[in-house]
């Protein structure tokens, strides 16, 4: 058989470390190969990779649902109870507006920063938590 140097020397190298023969090394990589129950176990790995994914992909859409549905919310109601301002006042709230943005900023980054988050603040009771996920 003919293997290419490089794969050759990587054989080599293993065999020192692990101090068994070349041989040894490449029938288990064939006996391997070829074995129907390792095709059996790569799948069940790939599926189960795959639940996961779909578990975490479930959690993002319900987040980003939820985090859709608050914003939606507070702007509805945002624009419901604010009153139009005078033009004469509009540049000082336009100030204090600026203020309180990079107030709000703030303190986002520091509950971004502490891992808190809007889900953690619902009860399970109104917002169940996935049955694989972890507590």
């Amino acid at each position: 058989m003919y293997f290419p140097p490089a794969l050759a020397k990587q054989v080599d190298e293993l065999a020192i470390r692990r101090r068994i023969s070349r041989s040894a090394i490449v029938e288990a990589a064939v006996a391997s190969y070829l074995s129907p129950d390792g095709a059996d176990r790569m799948e069940a790995a790939f599926a189960r990779r795959l639940d996961r994914l779909s578990r975490q992909l479930q959690r993002l859409e319900r987040n980003t649902g939820l985090t859709t549905e608050a914003l939606t919310l507070f702007v509805r109601f945002w624009l419901s109870v604010t009153p139009p301002l005078p033009e004469a006042d509009q540049a000082a709230a336009q100030v204090k507006g600026r203020q309180r943005y990079e107030g709000f900023v703030e303190t986002l980054g520091r509950r971004f920063a502490s891992g808190k988050t809007l889900l953690d603040d619902i009860p399970s009771d109104v917002w169940p938590k996935d049955p694989g996920q972890s507590e």
